[in-house]
């Protein structure tokens, strides 16, 4: 290691010393390249040394510097979470050096263990606490830590390195973020594997210094300066697809990996049924008249009755799925759970089922790594094709898989492997958003109507959730505010709605009788208003109206809750014949990414207006985002724009 310490000196305003070795920072320098940063980590060097069970030892040194008062106080406690069940962490030493040339070298009493805050999941995780304590602008802090074992507990075995052999035995990855919220002048990784391993490395999103080596093992090197912290941009792609971070892995492919998620759960017997859970499925599907029939009841059964609340089963706990008895018994579950719980019932029902594994939020890189955050069901209808499934996404929600997960990577857990796959596009038409307003404006600008509205897919999910997300005594709270929050002088009569907990049944449907005072402004046969349903009633369930449209360009993707299609018609009567009117110029937008046809039209009386958008999928390339803002620029127009018209 002395080559990498001497790699990065630095000539500085004072000096650390770690192991013969000195780290001197320049004061004026690191102003210079971070000048808004209220603290630097100086270097972070990670040392892996992997054994022939994939068993990694890893030696962690880092140097944090404050900047002035705010970054002093943000490094009074620094903290490394860590679950025992998977890894060890012990803190091997920790110093103060101060900006005065003073050293503290701190002791046991000032590292804590103690339990990670827990919310939802309960897997008794721990978190390493150093407390440097006050700190002054100009202190730097140095922490070196130990480490083995891995992310994610299995079955744990005999000795105690066991325990921290990685699942798949023989098999070792890493994922290192080059990457923290604040300024990271020089990272560094290095990792020694053996020699009979064959190894994949890949390097993401920053010009590394790559280097390999080969003597007694195989070396790989992995150097990146002056890491600073990304401007997040308004509803972009998740930050894994963005920072730079370096994948190892000596898993062979994708289809090993496969092997192994679906032999290990099946060796455990997470799918067994019992005497009980067969009873359950044969109530829930009596009646059932057809495959799909069948499917949908087992997955909404599983979804609704089967709790997300992680508790830990120890020994296993991790990548193995729960038994269907413990799940069932339990009636709780995290999602590898739910989605067991749903495969057990599948195959007591003698459907052909699998779990799955995918990575929500981000984008699972071609190395096989182990990327994933989230376990699914997959079953195989009867025409041979495969099916996902997703009963933790699915409460409430008419969709069996949850489109709010498409253009999202997995893999299948088969018997003969599979390779790593990508959900498709749902189309916007199966999200559709249907608000019908028609309406009478008399001599003083009073307006009476109805509005109709109704929703699939996930645009029901969400105008649903007006119900299922709130207590039933606000309810009615959440509907008259729809309208009250844009006319707050709204007078609503009349407000009904199907069955909000009935979803299988039908798709929502929510109808209003209203009147609203003084909705126009009148003058000498002229009316000047807007329109009522495209100025912001139901907006935050438009999902591409959530996307701002101040940013000239991007840098990186962007995303939205679903593809969607709205359709807002709105048809408004005048007492008297119509003579003129101006509005907003006609608008028809079309692109392969969003689309949008809106206008005014008049007949006699009446006035219509119209606008039909569609957003075509959920994530978006940089490049796609001036169509899709031209888009959402035109639907805001309408919105901003104010119409006049003139009787006879």
């Amino acid at each position: 290691m002395k080559y990498l310490f001497v790699w990065l000196i630095i000539l500085s305003n004072f000096t650390v010393f770690s192991q013969n070795n000195a780290f001197e920072i320049d004061q004026n320098k690191m102003n210079e390249l971070y000048p808004d940063a209220h603290k630097v980590l100086i270097f972070d060097s990670i040392s892996a040394d992997v054994k022939e069970s994939g068993l990694s030892y890893v030696t962690r040194k880092q140097l944090f510097y404050a900047k002035d008062e705010k970054g002093a106080s943000s490094l009074s406690t620094i903290t490394y979470d860590y679950d025992p069940l998977s890894a060890y962490v012990e803190i091997k030493k920790a110093v103060i050096y101060r900006a005065d040339g003073s050293v503290e070298e701190l002791g046991a009493e000032r590292v804590y263990d103690y339990p990670q805050p827990a919310r939802m999941i309960y897997w008794g995780a721990r978190r390493k606490m150093v407390e440097p304590g006050y700190l002054a602008p100009g202190d730097a802090v140095y922490v070196e830590l130990f480490r083995k074992g891995f992310t994610y507990a299995l079955l744990q075995g005999d000795n105690d390195d066991d325990k921290y052999i990685p699942p798949m035995r023989g098999h070792y990855y890493d994922i290192v973020r080059f990457y923290e919220s604040y300024p990271v002048h020089n990272k560094f990784f290095k990792t020694a594997i053996p020699i009979s391993k064959e190894v994949r490395y890949q390097v993401f999103n920053g010009d590394f210094e790559v280097k390999t080596d080969r003597n007694e093992k195989q070396i790989f090197t992995f150097q990146l300066g002056q890491v600073k912290p990304i401007s997040r941009e308004p509803n972009m792609v998740g930050m894994d697809d963005v920072i730079p971070k370096v994948l190892i892995t000596t898993s062979p492919d994708w289809e090993a990996k496969s092997i192994w998620f679906y032999k290990v759960n099946e060796d455990f017997g997470s799918f067994e049924s019992t005497p009980e859970i067969d009873a359950k499925v044969a109530e829930i599907l009596k009646g059932a008249t057809t495959e799909q029939d069948s499917i949908e009841r087992l997955t909404h059964w599983v979804a609704d009755e089967i709790r997300y609340s992680g508790i830990s089963m120890g020994e296993g706990e991790g990548y193995t799925l729960h038994t269907g008895e413990m799940t069932f018994t339990d009636r709780c579950g995290v999602c590898k759970d739910k989605a067991g719980m749903l495969i057990v019932m599948l195959r007591a029902a003698g459907f052909e089922s699998y779990a799955a594994m995918t990575m929500a939020g981000s984008r699972i890189e071609d190395i096989p790594a182990d990327q994933f955050n989230h376990s699914i069901t997959v079953i195989k209808r009867r025409n041979g094709k495969y099916e996902l499934l997703d009963p933790t996404w699915v409460p409430f929600v008419r969709e069996l898989w949850s489109s709010r997960e498409q253009q999202q990577n997995y893999l299948i857990g088969l018997p003969d492997g599979a390779d790593l796959m990508i959900t498709d596009v749902s189309d916007a038409s199966n999200h559709y958003l249907k608000i019908s307003n028609n309406a009478t404006i008399d001599e003083k600008g009073n307006l009476t109507g109805t509005i109709e509205v109704s929703a699939e897919g996930q645009s029901d999910a969400a105008v649903r959730g007006i119900f299922t997300y709130y207590y039933q005594s606000q309810w009615k709270a959440n509907l008259e505010k729809e309208l009250q929050s844009i006319y707050p002088q709204a007078e609503i009569t009349k407000i009904t709605n199907t069955n909000p907990y009935q979803y299988v049944a039908g798709p929502v449907s929510i109808y209003y009788e209203y009147s609203i005072p003084e909705f126009a402004i009148v003058d000498d046969n002229s009316y000047i208003f807007n329109s009522l349903t495209n100025s912001g009633f139901m907006e935050h369930n438009r999902f591409g109206l959530g996307l701002r449209t101040n940013l000239d360009e991007r840098k990186y993707g962007f995303r939205i809750r679903c593809s969607q299609e709205v359709k807002i018609d709105e048809k408004i009567t005048f007492p008297g014949k119509i003579k003129q009117v101006v509005t907003p110029e006609s608008v028809d937008n079309k692109s392969e990414s969003a689309s949008v046809k809106a206008g005014w039209d008049k007949s006699k009386k009446d006035l219509t207006f119209q606008v039909h958008s569609r957003f075509e999928k959920r994530k978006y390339k940089p490049t796609e985002w001036s169509a899709v803002k031209s888009v959402v620029s035109d639907i805001k127009k309408f919105q901003t724009n104010p119409i006049q018209v003139k009787i006879k």
